[in-house]
């Protein structure tokens, strides 16, 4: 997609496409709402670029003809499996938020085309998650997970040289495209632990002053171990057939952070203040 021209792919971290399929009959009005609902701050992106093939002649069109031929048209059509009649919408801009951003459009795509019932259920495993992240703010490598998960075994002559490159031993459950659960296999060896330390950027003194316990007990022989936590509220939701999960939370808040159900938080007595140390 780059060499032609085209700022907003020559300078984005990804492009990428999501496949419409049957989707060509589509009207200007409906793509430019489209357009509009990704550039919605719960979003985050700048724009949509769309391109079709109409059904009988197999013309090639799209939003960004100025830039891009038939023949660029085809082969990313053709690279998703699309043809006569078909779709596509491309996001571009930084990795991230165009990874999170595209799978949202995936899912209001599916929506509008009626693919996504509350009646049918469809569970997966996501795995193979990067164990790190870079932050371009701190300079520095963070916890995609969190600092004790532990990277995959074949992974960790990469640790070295290409910490980028390194799977996490996590995994996600999610159903009907929610993520409903989530955990990992957690770090049980105290030289790889200081070692994930040392790449998160903790000096030595650092490490073992928020986190000695932690290294002390690895001296005892800690065994491998790891878990799963699933959010029951989500879960609720999904079988009520919401998307939203307040009406499903054991203890809902207001928009204040209060409990009304509860009244919390209340007033405390003086007694209270002075066992609590305050004025």
């Amino acid at each position: 997609m780059k060499g032609v021209g085209f700022g907003v792919f020559e300078e984005a971290e990804a492009v990428i496409g999501v496949p419409v399929p049957g989707g060509a009959g589509w009207t200007r009005k409906e793509l430019d709402a489209l357009t509009e609902w990704v550039k919605r701050p719960q979003i985050g992106m700048k724009g949509m670029v769309w391109l079709r093939c109409e059904v009988g002649d197999a013309t090639y069109r799209s939003s960004v003809d100025k830039f891009y031929g038939a023949d660029h048209l085809k082969a990313w059509m053709d690279a998703a499996g699309l043809g006569s009649g078909d779709l596509m919408l491309v996001l571009a801009g930084p990795e991230a938020l165009t990874r999170k951003a595209a799978a949202e459009l995936r899912l209001e795509i599916g929506t509008r085309l009626g693919f996504r019932s509350p009646e049918q259920y469809r569970a997966l495993w996501v795995v193979d998650f990067p164990l790190l992240d870079w932050d371009e703010e701190s300079g520095r490598w963070v916890a995609m997970h969190h600092p004790f998960t532990s990277p995959l075994p074949e992974d960790m002559e990469l640790m070295q040289n290409h910490p980028g490159r390194v799977r996490a031993n996590a995994y996600d459950m999610v159903l009907n495209g929610t993520e409903i659960g989530g955990g990992s296999i957690r770090i049980h060896d105290k030289a790889l632990q200081a070692r994930l330390f040392e790449l998160l950027g903790f000096g030595a003194e650092e490490a073992q002053a928020k986190f000695g316990f932690l290294l002390k007990a690895f001296e005892y022989g800690a065994p491998p171990h790891g878990g799963i936590a699933f959010g029951f509220d989500r879960l609720c939701a999904l079988f009520g057939g919401q998307e939203s999960i307040r009406d499903f939370i054991a203890f809902p808040k207001n928009n204040a952070g209060r409990d009304v159900m509860i009244d919390a938080p209340s007033g405390i007595d003086e007694v209270q203040r002075k066992e609590l140390g305050l004025p």
